[in-house]
């Protein structure tokens, strides 16, 4: 699992951004991967896996 920072979530249309703890590039976070209810600014823990997009946070929790 990867570590990071909650940068921004919009629970209304359900999604987000990541900010990876090793300095990588933001990545979407969508509301089924998530395993906690988050915020901005929560620090947390998450898989990550290839979207049609780009990198999807999966697995998401608090830490």
């Amino acid at each position: 699992m990867q570590q990071g920072t909650v940068k921004f979530f919009n629970e209304t249309k359900g999604f987000g951004f990541i900010v990876p703890a090793n300095g990588d590039a933001e990545i979407f976070v969508h509301s089924s991967g998530l395993m906690d209810n988050i915020r901005e600014n929560d620090s947390v823990s998450y898989d990550v896996e290839q979207g049609k997009k780009g990198l999807n946070a999966i697995n998401v929790k608090i830490s």
